[in-house]
């Protein structure tokens, strides 16, 4: 096996009133994850995770929303010989927010949303490793 390439994002996972997980599937892909992606030039992680979501669900967050849930590393969903590291965010809805995720739409890259119980986001081929091995369990743990 050769060198791992590494690739640096931030996402966020979204909770409803239910614990149900908001997951993407990008174009092209197989793979469920949490909304997120690269950081621009100059970019904090908090506001990469703001504008990623934006741009690819189209719920506008506001910073001070995000708890931060720390750091993460896993094998890349979609890439070869590749570990993502993913600062993580969690942003919990409640009742009267039903109206708003229920509004989001995928955008940009995103082709699918899918809403998963937490309970339900184990390993599988359709799951991306970091949200199944490392972030899940992370969420559980805190709620």
């Amino acid at each position: 096996m050769g060198e791992q390439n590494i690739i640096r994002v931030a996402a966020v996972i979204i909770l409803d009133r239910e614990h149900r997980v908001l997951t993407v599937r990008k174009q092209g892909t197989d793979r469920f994850m949490q909304p997120g992606g690269k950081p621009e030039p100059g970019e904090s992680a908090q506001q990469t995770a703001v504008r990623e979501v934006a741009e690819e669900i189209g719920l506008q967050l506001r910073p001070e929303q995000l708890v931060d849930m720390g750091t993460f590393r896993a094998a890349a969903a979609n890439e070869q010989n590749t570990v993502v590291v993913c600062q993580n965010f969690m942003v919990e809805y409640d009742d009267a927010a039903q109206e708003i995720l229920g509004a989001l739409e995928p955008a940009a890259e995103i082709a699918e949303l899918r809403w998963m119980p937490l309970e339900s986001l184990q390993p599988a081929e359709n799951l991306a490793p970091l949200l199944t091995e490392q972030v899940a369990p992370a969420v559980r743990n805190v709620l």
